[in-house]
């Protein structure tokens, strides 16, 4: 035979095992037929007499008219997205009861991400009310309302709290990530071991270059750690104040963080309306539809809903919601 037509060895295995995965039914369907659980939404009403703290951004009509899960349903509806988790976006108490009992009208919602501040005395008698509330599903803490998790992760008091949060099963949701915050995941990891951390929008830490090394190391250190977890969310953010919405400009870091994290630690979440400043909500749901299209069906759905299941432990509401638990 001809050296042009001779099949190099990595080649014909990489060919053969593609055609076993589909014998086995491995990628039995596109992304689009995979239902979706959301991980991230914010609620909010500017329009209340006291106002909000947050009102989205500058340039979307939520800012003005406000964020609600009857508009979210009716924006991604279409994309079979089935339950949605909203993720605290305000730092008054009395809000994580204002959220809750919007979404208890709302069956789309499978819970909310409060609030409480582990830091306060007062945080065990709020945990012990907001968590009999099968809808309050943890808490998110990090680099927002002037909180600061790194010198929290070194404060015995939030340790001690933090683990109550995790007898509770409830989960810690981080904001904004740096470095730092990174490095402080893994303080807190070794605390409490036994919470399980979610890091949000962790596609959009951009690590200059002086903290290259201290990131790749960090994320050495988080991959043994299996419950340190990553939502793939925020991947479509301005980079150099640009914006691009095709999968080529952020396969790479994707594809970095589903090696560190693998993918049994991957949720997934589109940021609305948050993304708004950026690009339509869509754009964000295709990107990651067009990742996952030529993976495993498994480790789609694992990214789209199933891991959501065992991380956050929703209570299915709805038909379609009971059908994915």
């Amino acid at each position: 035979m001809s050296e042009d037509f001779q099949i190099p060895r990595r080649t014909f295995l990489a060919g053969t095992a593609a055609t076993v995965a589909l014998s086995q039914g491995a990628i039995a369907a596109p992304p689009a037929s995979i239902p979706i659980i959301d991980t991230h939404i914010h609620l909010f009403d500017p329009n209340r007499p006291q106002g909000a703290p947050y009102r989205g951004p500058n340039n979307s009509p939520v800012h003005t008219r406000g964020a609600f899960p009857d508009q979210y349903q009716a924006l991604l509806g279409k994309h079979g997205i089935v339950g949605a988790i909203e993720v605290e976006a305000s730092p008054w108490i009395e809000d994580n009861l204002w959220v809750l009992e919007l979404c208890a009208k709302h069956d789309i919602m499978v819970g909310t991400v409060g609030n409480l501040r582990p830091e306060v005395a007062e945080f065990p008698e709020y945990l012990e009310r907001y968590h009999k509330n099968p809808l309050f599903r943890g808490i998110r803490h990090g680099n927002l309302w002037r909180y600061d998790i790194v010198a929290q992760s070194r404060n015995a008091a939030y340790l001690a709290n933090l683990k109550l949060l995790a007898q509770a099963d409830l989960v810690l949701d981080t904001a904004n990530p740096r470095v730092d915050l990174l490095e402080a995941l893994v303080r807190i990891n070794d605390a409490v071991p036994e919470l399980r951390i979610i890091i949000d929008h962790l596609p959009k830490l951009e690590p200059k270059p002086e903290e290259r090394a201290a990131y790749d190391a960090v994320l050495r250190e988080i991959a043994k750690r299996p419950n340190i977890n990553c939502k793939v969310s925020a991947v479509i953010h301005p980079v150099d104040g640009k914006v691009s919405t095709n999968l080529a400009d952020h396969k790479e870091r994707i594809d970095l963080l589903m090696e560190t994290f693998g993918e049994d630690r991957v949720v997934f979440g589109t940021d609305w309306p948050n993304n708004e400043g950026d690009t339509p909500v869509d754009n964000v749901v295709r990107i990651m539809k067009e990742y996952f299209a030529d993976k495993p069906r498994p480790a789609a759905e694992k990214y789209f809903w199933r891991n959501s299941v065992a991380i956050y432990k929703w209570t299915p509401r709805t038909q379609a919601q009971r059908a994915l638990v």
